[in-house]
């Protein structure tokens, strides 16, 4: 309360709602292989489509990672992928001169990076890949590269023909000089050929044999036919359909995009108001070989209008500056550095560019990472190394997806635990064996994935299955061995989602395994106690009720409460919830009143999950008796909470007994 000096009302508001909050308990994640994505850098999608758009299609080369993945979005919308890469996996880049191999990861690579990237690479893909290879950029940063009329020779003894045969995917540039000069000729030709970009839109024809438009494919170097003769190829994207062949002294051609854009670069608003001209440019991006669409040449992207002012601002608000705006917004692309002839700089000092023509560059230089089957192991624990910070990202099911490193592929496994499970305790990894374990190793699968639980440490934060499903590629046409840990990990997902994260996600009503062709194995009664002694989870398929999770053990082997699944996750619900309420309780006086405010925050909340079958019953204590005088002096706070969780049943015994017509069964009962 403050102290008044004069007469006066004073009023404050003192909070004492704090209440113990829910918590996510449903979000996964995953490291691994993929072909284009961020790498080392947790990214969220929420469904199948969204993980094929942001980090393409499965293949050959990562189809476990991949439908791991996939067959958790079948249960749930909430998973953080981390894009695992090797010190070989290079970005793609659009360069003017030779460029040496580059990898930039992610934003803070390139933020990191950007001041010592080579000037002559105009673009860099925005991930590391050879997905990259599939981009083209095509730059328009003037008036007369957008449009322009060409053919006037600048030699005054030259004559210029464009001839155009019917019938012909191709035209010819002539080039004469009236003195046979081969020099003045060719001079002329490569000046009319810097002009037409590969991908330019040509008028040709008259209004007596028709008017047609054609895309350049690509033009021939100047080539010397006879004395004073040059000639040059035009290979052209469609068939000349006029009526009559056609020679003309001069074409019209336009960017080949021209009409994706309102007009030609010009003056933006903010230049003009600073006396500035000519600092516009539009820059598209294309799926040239059509990795990322499917469709060859699709344009993925416009950038129009933007500017070469490092100071220009949209008339919206924000920044103009073009390197700003494609850093921020594109998803494929880095920016490099300016195209020759087009620098940028402030903008009232900006000089308009010298271009005539545009530029199109197809990126190149981008090269894939190792299989998931060979990359080595420091490269896929180095993507898990996000998830280590319980404090940055809020995961509770992590998949360990393929079995990777070791003799069976124990490491990464075994370093989820060491290092992200067992050190934040909030969330648990789930663990197939590796594939040789189950697939094609008929009769010695039990022993072998029995082998593969022996490698792993015992621990209440990784739960064991038995195992692998057989399952569509849709996207390959094709049927894959696909580790079943990511069906797991969605069971959990669904469970929180139809229950509680309290309750077993095991058995006919919760633990229907989605997308099963068959199983690698199919584990009988007798294999079934082998593993669940040994705490691996059998995955079974049952006529007529489906392939079924059949245990909800994890991989503790003490016995104790916390040996099966939905103890360790109410736990983690009851730490994560009650600790993050607790902080608020922190630098706050250590007395009876902050006590039984403690106190009366957690009973209620307990009370919640005592009523949703969570727990049998509970105490909370936080007073004098565990915040001793000691406890007090040395600025702790102590706060006891009991907990009696409920169990699953796991074993069910039925007595059928046959009685005596004559007997009566209050004789009976109880008594076997």
């Amino acid at each position: 309360m403050t102290f008044q000096v004069s007469p006066g009302v004073d009023w404050q508001e003192i909070d004492l709602t704090t209440v113990v909050p829910a918590v996510s308990t449903t979000k996964a994640a995953i490291a691994g292989v993929f072909l284009w994505g961020p790498a080392d850098q947790a990214v969220q999608v929420t469904s199948e489509i969204d993980l094929r758009n942001r980090f393409l299609t499965p293949s050959d080369a990562n189809f476990e990672t991949w439908l791991v993945a996939a067959s958790y979005l079948a249960y749930s919308n909430q998973l953080y992928i981390s894009r695992a890469v090797d010190a070989n996996t290079f970005n793609a880049v659009a360069n003017t001169g030779v460029v040496g191999a580059q990898q930039i990861r992610n934003q803070d690579d390139y933020d990191q990076l950007s001041a010592s990237l080579p000037v002559n690479a105009l673009y860099w893909a925005k991930y590391p890949g050879a997905a990259g290879n599939s981009l083209r950029v095509s730059i328009c940063d003037s008036a007369s590269a957008y449009r322009s009329t060409i053919g006037a020779p600048q030699n005054a003894n030259n004559t210029v023909e464009f001839d155009f045969a019917v019938g012909q995917y191709s035209g010819t540039l002539k080039i004469t000089n009236s003195g046979g000069s081969n020099t003045d000729a060719g001079a002329d030709a490569t000046a009319i050929l810097a002009n037409i970009a590969v991908g330019d839109i040509l008028t040709i024809g008259n209004n007596s044999v028709g008017v047609q438009s054609v895309k350049v494919l690509s033009k021939s170097s100047p080539v010397f036919i006879s004395n004073g003769v040059v000639t040059a190829t035009l290979t052209l994207a469609s068939r000349i359909a006029t009526n009559a062949n056609v020679a003309q002294t001069t074409v019209n051609r336009q960017w080949e995009f021209y009409n994706l854009v309102d007009a030609a670069p010009g003056t933006s608003t903010y230049a003009n108001t600073v006396g500035a001209s000519g600092d516009e440019l539009h820059v598209v991006v294309v799926d040239q070989l059509g990795v990322f669409t499917g469709t060859r040449g699709s344009v993925l992207e416009v950038w129009e209008a933007l500017s070469r002012g490092t100071d220009a601002q949209a008339e919206q608000g924000g920044s103009l500056y073009y390197k700003n705006v494609i850093n921020k917004s594109s998803q494929y692309l880095w920016w490099g550095g300016d195209r020759a002839g087009a620098v940028s700089n402030t903008t009232v000092n900006i000089v308009s560019s010298t271009n005539i023509s545009p530029l199109s560059i197809q990126m190149a230089a981008g090269t894939d990472s190792a299989s998931e089957s060979i990359i080595a192991v420091s490269s896929v624990t180095n993507a898990y190394d996000v998830y280590g910070d319980s404090e940055a990202i809020d995961v509770s099911l992590i998949m360990a997806g393929k079995a990777h490193g070791g003799t069976s592929g124990e490491q990464v496994p075994n370093y989820i635990i060491d290092n992200i499970t067992e050190k934040r305790k909030d969330c648990v990894v789930f663990i197939s064996p590796n594939q040789a374990a189950v697939v094609q190793n008929k009769g010695a699968e039990d022993d072998a994935t029995i082998a593969f639980r022996n490698l792993l440490p015992s621990t209440s934060y990784a739960f064991m299955d038995s195992g692998y499903k057989y399952m569509y590629d849709k996207y390959n046409d094709k049927y894959r061995w696909v580790p079943l840990n990511g069906d797991i990990a969605g069971l959990c997902a669904y469970t929180d989602q139809t229950r509680d994260p309290w309750w077993s996600p095991a058995g006919l009503n919760r633990g229907q395994i989605k997308n099963v062709v068959k199983l690698a194995w199919n584990p009988g009664e007798a294999e079934r106690d082998d593993l669940y002694s040994a705490g691996v989870n059998p995955v079974v398929s049952f006529p007529g009720n489906g392939v079924v999770l059949y245990g909800d053990k994890t991989l503790q082997r003490k016995s104790s409460a916390f040996d099966r699944i939905n103890v360790r996750r109410l736990f983690i619900v009851l730490e994560k919830s009650i600790s993050t309420a607790a902080k608020f309780t922190i630098f706050e006086f250590n007395d009876s009143f902050t006590q039984a405010q403690f106190k009366n925050m957690v009973e209620p909340f307990l009370r919640d999950i005592q009523g949703r079958r969570g727990i049998y019953d509970f105490k909370v204590v936080c007073d004098g008796t565990n915040n001793t005088p000691q406890v007090v002096d040395s600025n702790s706070f102590v706060g006891d909470i009991y907990v009696k969780p409920e169990k699953s049943i796991n074993f069910i015994r039925l007595n059928f007994v046959a009685v005596a017509t004559g007997v009566d069964f209050s004789e009976v009962v109880g008594q076997f």
